[in-house]
Order: C-alpha cells, then sequence, then structure tokens
C-alpha cells in the first residue's frame, strides 16, 4: 500500500470552481472517507486522484512520486464506481481476470490464483461463472471489488459504491468493506454524501462543502469538536442544536443567557463579552425531566415538549423553548408526550460555542 499527499489541489472548468485549494496528507493503510452534500467537490477530488479529471492547479503525490500529470495506468490505483462499469457479456471470472489480461503480462496461472485468492476473501468462490445479470447488486458490488483487489494497487478508490444498494445490504457491505481494510491493510479513499459511513467506515474522515475542506480528523473529533456550523449541522443525524444567545465573562466562567435560560460554561476563551454567541448542543446532550430532579448545574429551563418521533429503543423529542425550537434524543422507556411541560438540561462539559458570523468554532 502507500501513502497520498494532496497539495493545494484545485480543479476550474472556466470560471466555475469546483475544488479550491484542497490539502490532505493520507496516511499509509488509512481508510479516508470524503464526505459533504452533492455538488461539494468530493466525486471532482476522487477523479482527480485516479487522473480522470485534469489537475488545475497544485501537485498530487502517491507514495512520495508527484503524478500530478501522470496518466491512470501510471499512478497503480484501482477504482470501484457507484454503477459496478461490470462487462454484461462476461462471467464474474473473467469481470476480474479481463484487466489483468489486458494491461499486464502476467501469465494465466498467476491471474487465476489472483482471481481465486480475491473470491475467496470476498466469499465469492460460487459465484464466478454467472454473469452480472444473474447476480444481486451486492454480489455484484464484490465482483466489482474483486476486479479491484486482483490488481493489488496502491491505493483503492471508492465512489459511493453502496449507493445503489438497500438499507440491510448496505449495513452488510459496510461490514464488509470494514473487514478488507482490517484484514488487507488497504490504503482507501473512500467518498460519501452518507455521514453513517462516513462515521462508520473512516480512520479519519473529510468533510468538504462548496469545494472547500471544513475539517479533517477522526471521524469522534468531528462528531464531538465540529470545526464550524456547516460540520456540526452536517454530522450529525439528528443535526446539532444551535441556540443565538449572548454571552458574558463571570469569576466562574462564561455565562451564556439565551433569554429563556442562563448558564455557566468553563473551558472556553470566547471574544469580547456581549456579542452574540451560538451555543451548539448534540440531541443527544439534552436532558428531560418531568420535574425539577435534573442534577445541580444542569437545569436551563422549563420546556414545553411539541412533536415526538418514536425510533424503536430511542425517540426524538421536539421541545420548545422561549423561541427556540430544540431536539431531544430520549429513551422510549421515558417517552414524554406532546404538550408536556418538562425541565430541560444539558451537560454543560459537551457545549460548543460557535461564531454566528463566520460559523467558526471558538476555542
Amino acid at each position: 500500500m502507500a501513502s497520498l499527499s494532496l497539495q493545494q489541489i484545485g480543479k476550474t472548468y472556466g470560471a466555475q470552481t469546483a475544488v479550491e485549494a484542497l490539502d490532505l496528507d493520507i496516511a499509509d493503510r488509512e481508510f479516508t472517507v470524503l464526505v459533504g452534500p452533492s455538488g461539494c467537490g468530493k466525486s471532482t477530488t476522487l477523479r482527480m486522484i485516479a487522473g480522470l479529471e485534469n489537475i488545475s492547479s497544485g501537485r498530487l503525490f502517491i507514495d512520495g512520486k508527484d503524478v500530478t500529470q501522470a496518466p491512470p495506468q501510471e499512478r497503480d490505483i484501482a477504482m470501484v464506481f457507484q454503477s459496478y462499469a461490470l462487462y454484461p457479456h462476461m462471467t464474474a471470472y473473467m469481470n476480474m481476470a479481463f484487466g489483468l489480461m489486458k494491461t499486464t503480462r502476467l501469465d494465466k496461472r498467476e491471474i487465476d490464483v489472483r482471481v481465486r485468492e480475491a473470491a475467496s476473501i470476498l466469499h465469492i468462490e460460487d459465484l464466478l461463472l454467472r454473469k452480472p445479470n444473474e447476480l444481486s447488486g451486492g454480489q455484484r458490488q464484490r465482483v466489482a471489488i474483486g476486479r479491484a483487489l486482483v490488481r493489488k494497487p496502491k491505493v483503492f478508490l471508492f465512489d459511493e459504491p453502496l449507493s445503489n444498494l438497500d438499507a440491510k445490504l448496505r449495513n452488510h457491505m459496510r461490514a464488509e468493506l470494514k473487514r478488507l481494510h482490517a484484514e488487507l491493510g488497504l490504503t482507501v479513499v473512500y467518498v460519501t454524501h452518507d455521514q453513517v459511513e462516513a462515521m462508520t467506515l473512516g480512520t479519519r474522515i473529510a468533510v468538504m462543502a462548496a469545494g472547500r475542506l471544513q475539517q479533517f480528523d477522526t471521524p469522534m473529533t468531528v462528531y464531538r469538536r465540529p470545526a464550524n456550523t456547516f460540520v456540526a449541522s452536517f454530522i450529525g443525524a439528528p443535526e446539532m442544536n444551535l441556540l443565538r444567545c449572548r454571552h458574558s465573562r463571570a469569576a466562574e466562567g462564561v455565562v451564556i443567557d439565551g433569554a429563556s435560560f442562563t448558564i455557566t460554561l468553563d473551558g472556553f476563551t470566547p471574544p469580547p463579552a456581549g456579542i452574540e454567541i451560538l451555543l451548539g448542543i448534540r440531541p443527544e446532550e439534552l436532558f428531560l425531566a418531568p420535574e425539577n430532579t435534573l442534577p445541580d448545574g444542569q437545569l436551563m429551563a422549563r420546556a414545553t415538549v411539541g412533536r415526538v418521533e418514536l425510533l424503536g429503543a430511542d425517540a426524538l423529542a421536539e421541545v420548545n423553548l422561549g423561541h427556540h425550537r430544540l431536539v431531544a434524543r430520549v429513551s422510549a422507556e421515558q417517552l414524554p408526550h406532546p404538550g408536556q411541560q418538562v425541565a430541560l438540561g444539558i451537560d454543560t462539559r459537551r457545549a460548543r460555542l460557535f461564531d454566528p458570523v463566520s460559523g467558526y468554532a471558538h476555542p
């Protein structure tokens, strides 16, 4: 496997900028996920790494070698597409072997060994004589992954490979991809708009918006300490609650005044007191109780429950706090009912503060 380095990579189409000054250093054997909404530049970035799109600016290195201008066949990468791109008239065996036959000097025996080895890893040994129209979506996806594995490339590229599968099969294939990465030590760059895939698969995830990198870190760091309000809103379902407040300094910390509540936070160094600020709270960090039974320091105010959505073991409760409307994740066994008055609190140690103009998090 190999490392990958994108240095100020950019892509323009005339006057339109698709990717702007992207810096990413991907370590050997790392599973990196590019995630973001449609049109954010993640697939364009992947295609530039593959050599399917010309790089407008910046430099690309694979294993320390500058491949910015190198054609795709000289980059030693393999790509798995969303559409699988299998030859419909060929068996699964031939789909996996055909590229080796045409682009390498390997003899038939070595090609056969590679194909059967990949088939064993992917548990598709009994499917090798079937054609794509005789395979399920998940089986076709395994064949497409096998076609990449037999090449033994330095870097594997995946372009939303699970988006055509149903929810149950997506869950299964995510587990399979995680297993393959762990067992084979692959260097992977994976594109998706699905934050669940990003959080469950990535060693690190790169969140993109409007062609720019917003944050690149481990999944839990991105979730717990988002760099800005875009990341806070995009990562997490439901998204982070953002409350417009004012703040002031106090001897014991920073006092956050939200008109309907006042709390004190420790450990922040926000800008001068008195200006507006956004308080960020994840739904699972809100606490609801029928009476004033919350621990000292957690009570914010009394609120009214609005819509309630049952998810199984958990539920989402919309609560109205003055002019704020918040979403809390609660246990289905302690589900409040619409219209109920509740005590509302947060774990102040988990709160985040954001600048409402720039959107960036305060230290």
